[in-house]
């Protein structure tokens, strides 16, 4: 399996705060074709072994954990979502009610 070449890299736009300088703290971005590419955190996660296979299976040369990574996201992506939705349809059923 190959990985995509990863450069650190300083991101002039991200603003530094008085805390970032108080605690020597430099504000790094990875940049990956282009694109910024948030830091990630390194956990430890205990899968179902057939959850774990799935993914595998799924992901190919890509990387498994880079798959699961994305479908977390995008879990949380769909449930902000609906959160959203309902309130903006309770707002509207409510508009309709005192209308």
């Amino acid at each position: 399996m190959s990985k995509k070449s990863i450069t650190a890299t300083f991101d002039e736009d991200a603003p530094i705060t008085q805390g970032d300088i108080d605690a020597g703290k430099l504000v790094l971005r990875k940049r990956v074709e282009g694109r910024v590419v948030q830091p990630k955190k390194r956990v430890t996660l205990y899968l179902d072994a057939t959850l774990v296979e799935r993914f595998k299976d799924m992901a190919g040369e890509r990387g498994y954990q880079t798959l699961i990574n994305e479908a977390l996201k995008t879990s949380l992506q769909q449930a902000d979502i609906e959160a959203t939705i309902r309130k903006v349809i309770r707002e509207e059923l409510k508009e309709r009610k005192t209308a």
